[in-house]
């Protein structure tokens, strides 16, 4: 039995939960979710609290156990608290910056890059090295903040670049200075 699978998802007040067929719609104070579910698995609701069970225990079911229990699970915590993803950037003359909808990054390259957020996310600049991204829907956060990083990923050397925080980035020794046309 999958361990994370066979764990109840409880039931917030304010929450709305409905199950038509294997479409599952959270409704809360942030806003509503929908997602289609895999139909082998079976979704119920007792006592204010969701249970997913698997019908057998073929490898597909078993994989899709705590797959469908984590996503519905995403979903409550989506509508009550929200998602938050946060991006640091790191290097000389990088900085960010909100003018109207648009997240406009200044990375080392000859223009400044313009982004435009998902539908449904939102972003907050607190410092000029570093941003927020907020939203209900984790998977939406998660791909824009990859978005994001992609304009410029931390480089090995020097580690500039734009990273997620507490990200480690693993450093790598640059040449050594020797004589040219040293022999050994």
């Amino acid at each position: 039995m999958s361990r994370i699978g066979k764990r109840p998802i409880g039931i917030p007040s304010g929450v709305d939960f409905k199950l038509e067929g294997n479409v599952v719609t959270v409704k809360g104070p942030k806003g509503t979710l929908t997602k289609e579910m895999h139909p082998l698995m079976n979704i119920v609701v007792e006592n204010d609290q969701i249970l997913v069970t698997r019908p057998d225990d073929e490898p597909l079911s078993r994989s899709l156990h705590g797959l469908t229990r984590s996503l519905i699970a995403n979903m409550v915590e989506g509508v009550t608290a929200g998602f938050t993803k946060g991006l640091d950037m790191v290097g000389v003359g990088y900085r960010a910056a909100k003018q109207g909808n648009k997240l406009v990054l200044t990375v080392g390259k000859s223009h400044p890059v313009e982004l435009t957020p998902f539908e449904g996310i939102d972003f907050e600049v607190p410092a000029a090295n570093k941003i927020l991204i907020k939203g209900m829907d984790k998977e939406l956060v998660g791909a824009f903040a990859a978005v994001v990083r992609s304009e410029r990923e931390p480089e090995p050397y020097k580690g500039k670049g734009i990273r997620y925080e507490n990200e480690v980035v693993r450093r790598k020794v640059g040449k050594t200075g020797g004589k040219k046309g040293a022999k050994k």
